[in-house]
């Protein structure tokens, strides 16, 4: 989580983020409740080194949010982006998802791109966060399980 903070907050203030800054945004956002019945959290590896991870946020029956989507810098551009987010998908379906939204700030092109590419498209608003430039969602198909 710290180098998914680490990279989000750099790219929004447009230099390399302060730990001090890390770790405020760690306590505004936590991620406590991405396990259990709150969500789940996956982490991409490269051989035995994370380089990614990624969440469902549970928000209400049917409906999940993907949140803390992250491939680090040197796993970027090999497809790991868009392998983390079907195993997302597929795992959400299991668990009786049937629309995963999103928001994404508009700094994050290349993640705006990927989300477009895998058939998420622009809603009505649902977040006021003032991160919240593009919301999107996707419906899902149902579990084959």
């Amino acid at each position: 989580m710290t180098r998914f903070y680490t990279d989000v907050v750099g790219r929004y203030w447009g230099r390399t983020a302060t730990a001090a800054e890390v770790e405020q945004a760690m306590l505004d956002e936590p991620s406590d409740d991405l396990r259990g019945e709150g969500g789940f959290l996956l982490l991409v590896q490269d051989g035995v080194r994370v380089v990614g991870c990624g969440g469902v946020r549970f928000i209400e029956p049917g409906v999940g949010e993907l949140t803390r989507i992250f491939i680090d810098t040197a796993a970027r551009g090999r497809g790991a982006g868009r392998t983390l987010i079907d195993e997302l998908e597929s795992i959400s379906a299991r668990r009786g998802v049937h629309t995963l939204r999103l928001t994404v700030r508009r700094d994050l092109v290349e993640a705006h791109r990927l989300y477009q590419r895998l058939g998420y498209e622009t809603v009505e608003p649902f977040s006021t966060s003032p991160y919240a430039d593009y919301h999107l969602a996707k419906k899902l198909p149902p579990s084959a399980e």
